[in-house]
């Protein structure tokens, strides 16, 4: 029970602050771009990197491992808002930059966690 509590804590936690990753993207930016979500994703992968790493230095145990990375990580990334919004795009007949979306997140979190992978070793 221990564990579903720091899952839900460390989700709530990512899922405001995703929302507020979302709210400053398109205060600061305004396009038609979806950005916020572009960020919070490349955010939780960089995170969730460094939340392995940390883990593997034993730097973080017990309830800390499932809140951080399944609770946090998991709230704060979204593949259910980039799968709306690219889809938005595409409806719109914006398909330069669903494409660009698309391609942008997959190579974009798999890009950080691979540089995390060589960096912190």
């Amino acid at each position: 029970m221990k564990i579903i509590l720091a899952i839900f804590v460390g989700g709530g936690l990512g899922s405001v602050a995703r929302y507020l990753t979302g709210k400053w993207m398109v205060y600061v930016f305004t396009s038609s771009f979806p950005l916020g979500t572009l960020v919070a994703n490349l955010l939780s992968c960089f995170l969730l990197g460094i939340f392995v790493w940390l883990m593997q230095k034993g730097f973080i145990q017990g309830l800390w491992i499932p809140l951080l990375t399944i609770g946090f990580c998991g709230g704060y990334s979204t593949f259910s808002t980039f799968s709306l919004e690219t889809l938005l795009l595409m409806t719109e007949g914006k398909w330069n930059w669903a494409i660009l979306n698309i391609g942008v997140s997959l190579a974009g979190c798999i890009f950080v966690l691979f540089a995390l992978s060589k960096f912190l070793k």
